[in-house]
């Protein structure tokens, strides 16, 4: 499965083949579903753990982490969404936690569990759910449910039908508010999900790329040239693509909460 026995095109599409069930509509990316569930069940194991290790005395280094990032969640839920519903901030943590999380899985090396996969039997697999739209999407129309609950919440029925009537030209242009609104509606899911796709999905294939040049370049007496670049590419790229994942979950957070505090509010 390594570069050096695939062609370049064979190779990278080997790693964005899915490990699936079914096909059409009806298809089932089985790695993505099994690693987000395995990483939302870390996750959890981990914040039990820090709440059993909690303590008003000298708190531990995990207690610490945790503190820090609730304080953090909170600051922003302060700042764009003022008077929020206590379960927000839960909501915040784990939507940031997890999509971290899920992007962290790129940091790993490309070729390592694809190729403990094949050991096993497994012929495709893709670890990282973020590079796959299905999981994106799952998670940016769960926002948009929670949007159109809130708008509900606080507008009732009928301001929420007044809000795509008159929203933004005015109660005489009703049938162009209702697309323009509709749209703008739509697109904060679309957006949601096609961000976080769009960089983790760029992100896989550079990591791809660079380990090409090891596979397909560093042949014989090249090795003495092509590995070490491609050391020193792979540390630079792992190190700016750290950043990229942590502030990619951060966008998803951040746009949650301002989404969900433009609902709440009776004005639009």
């Amino acid at each position: 499965m390594s570069a050096e026995k695939l062609s370049t095109v064979e190779y990278i599409q080997h790693h964005l083949t899915n490990a699936h069930i079914g096909e059409g509509f009806w298809t089932i990316n089985v790695d993505t579903v099994i690693y987000s569930i395995l990483l939302g069940v870390f996750l959890l194991w981990v914040g039990k753990k820090a709440v059993a290790e909690a303590s008003d005395g000298t708190p531990s280094g995990l207690q610490n982490f945790f503190e820090m990032l609730i304080e953090f969640v909170q600051t922003n839920i302060k700042d764009a969404f003022p008077g929020a519903p206590k379960f927000i901030g839960p909501m915040a943590l784990t939507i940031f936690a997890w999509v971290w999380l899920m992007n962290f899985m790129d940091l790993i090396p490309v070729d390592l569990l694809p190729w403990l996969g094949q050991l096993v039997g497994i012929e495709h697999m893709r670890v990282v759910p973020t590079t796959d739209l299905n999981t994106t999407l799952a998670l940016a129309f769960t926002v948009f449910g929670l949007i159109i609950v809130f708008n509900l919440k606080a507008k009732g029925v009928g301001g929420f039908i007044k809000m795509f009537l008159t929203h933004p030209f005015g109660p005489y242009l009703a049938p162009i508010n209702v697309v323009m609104t509709l749209i703008e509606e739509i697109a904060k899911p679309i957006s949601l999900a096609l961000r976080l796709f769009g960089n983790m999905f760029a992100g896989e294939l550079v990591f791809m790329l660079i380990a090409l040049i090891g596979g397909t370049l560093a042949v014989g007496a090249a090795a003495l040239f092509w590995a070490p670049l491609q050391a020193v590419l792979d540390l630079g790229w792992l190190l700016f693509h750290l950043l990229v994942i942590t502030l990619q979950a951060f966008i998803f957070m951040v746009l949650t909460i301002v989404y969900l505090g433009m609902a709440h509010s009776t004005d639009h």
